[in-house]
């Protein structure tokens, strides 16, 4: 049998603590999660994500991310610089699988994650 799952209160799920941020290019910036939900094959993730003001490089290549943002504010940006997105609360940000560039955190940063990885990446 199939479960079915849901997730409340996004805003307030406890997070682990807070870690620096690896790709960080800002002294001191720090960044936290908790998974909600994992396929069974691994391949797919859920979860809650929070990371403070900073900027940060982002590597896409071998899994795509979905990101709604429940708090804060940034701007993501290719990595060759073609485009650039601000992001907020409500805003669905789509990378899709092969995708690198860089995230500057303006506003302390809340935000719900899919990243689903292909069987070959």
């Amino acid at each position: 049998m199939i479960n079915l799952e849901s997730f409340a209160g996004l805003a307030s799920v406890p997070l682990g603590e807070f870690t620096p941020k690896p790709t960080t290019l800002t002294d001191g910036q720090t960044e936290a999660s908790s998974v909600l939900w994992s396929s069974p094959d691994g391949l797919t993730k859920i979860g809650v994500w929070e990371c403070t003001p900073g900027r940060f490089t982002a590597d896409r290549t071998t899994a795509g991310e979905y990101c709604h943002i429940l708090s804060g504010r940034a701007t993501v940006t290719n990595s060759d610089g073609s485009r650039s997105r601000d992001i907020g609360p409500g805003d669905l940000l789509v990378l899709p699988q092969g995708w690198t560039g860089e995230w500057v955190i303006h506003d302390h940063m809340r935000k719900l994650f899919v990243i689903s990885a292909s069987v070959n990446g």
